[in-house]
């Protein structure tokens, strides 16, 4: 069981921030042997922290509901909605949330990382934990950059070390290279027989774990440039062999509780449970997920979604009778909406009935207690196959075994959100009967699949990235009257707007430098 934190480790860290604050004890507190301070602190706390905002914002899920779902889950049509302010499913755009994870993700995310880095370098006390410091943010730097491209790297999160309040953007090749360097170092670096991380909620300090987490992110860092820069891609493939998670017991997940309020609750269930609208009676698994799993007798559809969820009443009541059997499942079509308008309205969609019909996540993908995935030994198994068929790769398991295997893996981690949803393996077994791998079809195959596992996750962001680097699977873009992107869909986020006031010259060099201008139809320097 994973927990988030330790009463000590919170209470250490309301501490920390006490003793900050404005006082007119200021002399005795900063003399004062049991305040905490730079030389006494324990960074562990630190860690804790990374992990937790990684998974959203502690501000009500800000960007994890504008990013994660509002953009990228209708975008990759893993999820629809007709409701009107979830603009990327209709691929309009608002600055204000696609700019969202930026201004989360310096603040809550890489300024944390980079401390812990920072705190912890040439300590002996924390030998494992500084190398899992530059993983973590090597992690959280890859997001940033695969949404956006150039952006603040090497200057990021310097404004306290170094005076740095306008960081220069890197560009995305650079960047890259780091990342690469940065996790290889560290995972090299990681000694089972040192330090054991006690803020670590991912693993609980087990540094053999860490050690195949790194290896399976180095990989997918590798595999993001199979098409920009493939000799890179192909060597770190194969640097990786045998060295990735081995079972879905090394799946990196963060769970959650109640007790610290939206702080300390899932991100995604929160917005999916109507917290901050009706999300819960509006958003619905896209009719084209739902389609491909209906079409291909896939298991995985009876244990992740259910109609008649919720009732058609004046409080849109959660049905304890909901049904999840596979047959009457039904996604909506992306781009509809409540206008009234005969081409867009979703009661002009065919096959229209009631919206109770349409297929929602079944609730127990969204506890609030429930788990975020962060990286999964399913997503690790299909990387590899889609570097040994894409690479001709001959050690460490043939294309179609690794495809086996993730495929597997993408059905049986559905029961660590909840045991009902487990999949029968005699289920799994009948279904990859049906669909053997065939080398031909193997990269669509490879990455249809990665899309169908990252939308289970959850984890759209990786859900885009991934199609973006691929192709797969084709999508049918929407056309939606004043769309912004002339019905094609979404290539990265625009810089947010608040870069032309804080960092106005560095903005407008990287602004230039984009592939396709600084739009949603712009390209980050892998996406080719």
């Amino acid at each position: 069981m994973k927990s988030l934190f330790s009463k000590p480790g919170a209470l250490a860290l309301g501490a920390l921030l006490l003793a900050s604050g404005c006082t007119d004890r200021f002399t005795e507190i900063n003399t004062n042997p049991t305040t905490y301070s730079q030389t006494n602190f324990d960074g562990n706390y630190l860690l804790a922290q990374e992990q937790l905002t990684y998974t959203g914002s502690t501000d009500f899920a800000f960007e994890t509901w504008r990013g994660n779902l509002i953009y990228c889950a209708t975008m990759m049509q893993g999820m629809s909605t007709v409701i009107s302010y979830w603009a990327g499913d209709k691929y309009l755009l608002n600055e204000g949330y696609t700019g969202a994870y930026w201004e989360r993700a310096y603040s809550e995310q890489v300024k944390p990382a980079t401390d812990l880095v920072v705190f912890t370098a040439g300590k002996d006390q924390y030998k494992n934990l500084h190398q899992i410091a530059r993983i973590m943010r090597a992690l959280i730097m890859e997001r940033i950059t695969d949404l956006y491209g150039d952006a603040p790297y090497t200057q990021a999160g310097q404004g306290y070390y170094q005076g740095i309040i306008t960081p220069a953007y890197d560009p995305q090749m650079a960047i890259y290279n780091d990342l690469i360097k940065e996790v290889t170092e560290a995972s090299a670096a990681l000694d089972p027989n040192a330090d054991i991380p006690s803020g670590d909620v991912y693993y609980k300090g087990n540094i053999a774990q860490w050690q195949r987490f790194s290896n399976t992110l180095l990989l997918r860092l590798g595999m993001r440039l199979s098409k920009v820069d493939p000799a890179k891609a192909q060597q770190i493939a194969a640097q990786v062999q045998g060295k990735t998670m081995t079972s879905d017991a090394d799946n990196a997940y963060v769970l959650f509780d109640v007790a610290g309020g939206r702080a300390t609750q899932n991100r995604n269930s929160q917005v999916l449970l109507g917290d901050g609208g009706q999300e819960h009676y509006y958003v619905k698994w896209s009719k084209t997920f739902i389609d491909y799993l209906q079409t291909n007798n896939d298991p995985r559809l009876s244990k992740i979604a259910a109609t008649q969820l919720y009732l058609s009443d004046g409080n849109k009541t959660q049905n304890a009778n909901f049904v999840t059997t596979a047959a009457v499942q039904k996604g909506l079509p992306n781009g509809r909406d409540l206008s009234g308008r005969p081409a867009y309205d979703v009661s002009t969609a065919p096959g229209y009935t009631t919206f109770p019909d349409y297929s929602s996540p079944n609730p127990g993908m969204t506890k609030r207690t429930g788990p975020a995935f962060i990286l999964t030994y399913a997503e690790s198994e299909l990387l590899l196959a889609d570097a040994a068929q894409r690479f001709s790769l001959t050690t460490g398991g043939s294309a179609a075994s690794h495809y086996s295997a993730g495929v597997t893996a993408a059905m049986t981690y559905l029961s660590q959100y909840d045991a009902t949803m487990a999949v029968a393996p005699a289920d799994i077994a009948t279904y990859l009967a049906a669909h053997p791998y065939a080398a031909a079809q193997g990269l669509e195959q490879i990455n249809t699949q990665y899309w169908a596992l990252t939308n289970t996750m959850l984890d759209f962001y990786e859900s885009w990235s991934n199609w973006r680097r691929t192709g797969f699977p084709v999508l049918t873009p929407v056309v939606y009257p004043g769309n912004a992107t002339n019905g094609t869909i979404p290539r990265r986020f625009p810089y947010p707007l608040s870069e032309i006031t804080s960092n106005p010259n560095n903005y407008a060099t990287a602004k230039a430098a984009v592939n396709g201008g600084d739009f949603l139809t712009g390209r980050v320097y892998w996406d080719k």
